[in-house]
């Protein structure tokens, strides 16, 4: 007689998964949600319509989009670098790329302050020569969030790459197309959902992202502060309901553009024929 399930245990595998769920995503988000209804409708939309809340979700959600585009195009060029190419200390590279993940975010801000400050080695440099400044300007929380976001995007499209068969490079070539053609019409439909997976994700990373960013920031109202901070300068002031109104806020605009972005990617494989 054959069994009803492949996988042995099944009953046990979904509980304990939907316990997980529960204790830690649906819990707290529900405990949130709780709280912010104690806030009115007019006291809710009075905190979202705040100047300084609105400068700052600007800054957060505009810089994390920037940073996850620019990681979307450097990822790729470093993920067909280490992909299609050897040259020496690749291994090295390779293995550096990872180090965002492993390196703790306050370290990492330090260390980006100290680089691009005015008086740092490449932000004097910059500012001398193009006379723009990086550290505690938004342009500076951009740089943060490109080097927490780029591991996500190589890692995502670099399996794909080396899955990827080069027959069909071949095969256009020998039917006379150029190579742009051929990185046009058969490799980039290929690489383009993992792609977008990748800048999901270090999207998603970004707009969260705080350890990384307050120290390059500046942390300026209007200017430079991010939601994360805001949120944290709530709690700190004992404004439990307005952090957690935020934090409602932020949490829903993140899951709308995830939507968005989720739905682009299963359109592109939708034409690509991948589904």
């Amino acid at each position: 007689m054959p069994q009803s399930n492949i996988m042995p245990g099944f009953r046990p595998a979904i509980s304990f998964t939907l316990v997980y769920l529960a204790l830690i995503v649906l819990i707290p988000l529900s405990a949130m949600l709780l709280k912010t209804f104690e806030l009115s409708l007019d006291e809710y939309w009075a905190i979202l319509t705040n100047p300084r809340v609105q400068a700052s979700f600007r800054i957060s959600f505009g810089a994390a989009l920037i940073a996850a585009f620019v990681a979307g195009v450097f990822g790729f060029i470093i993920a067909w670098s280490l992909v299609r190419y050897t040259f020496p200390g690749k291994r090295l590279f390779d293995a550096l790329i990872d180090l965002p993940f492993a390196l703790p975010t306050a370290v990492a801000g330090i260390v980006l302050a100290a680089i691009y400050e005015p008086r740092g080695w490449i932000g004097k440099l910059v500012m001398d020569s193009l006379d723009v400044q990086i550290a505690y300007k938004p342009l500076g929380i951009v740089f943060a969030l490109i080097f927490i976001g780029l591991p996500f995007v190589v890692r995502t499209i670099e399996p794909v790459l080396q899955e990827f068969d080069t027959a069909m490079e071949e095969a256009a070539a020998s039917l006379g197309a150029t190579r742009l053609q051929a990185f046009v019409k058969v490799i980039l439909p290929n690489i383009l959902p993992a792609t977008i997976t990748g800048v999901a994700l270090a999207f998603a990373r970004g707009v969260g992202e705080y350890g990384s960013v307050i120290f390059i920031a500046g942390n300026m109202p209007y200017i430079s502060e991010i939601v994360p901070l805001l949120i944290i300068t709530k709690l700190e002031q004992y404004d439990y309901a307005g952090a957690t109104a935020i934090g409602l806020t932020m949490l829903i605009l993140s899951f709308l553009l995830l939507l968005l972005i989720n739905g682009l990617q299963w359109w592109v494989r939708r034409r690509s024929g991948q589904l």
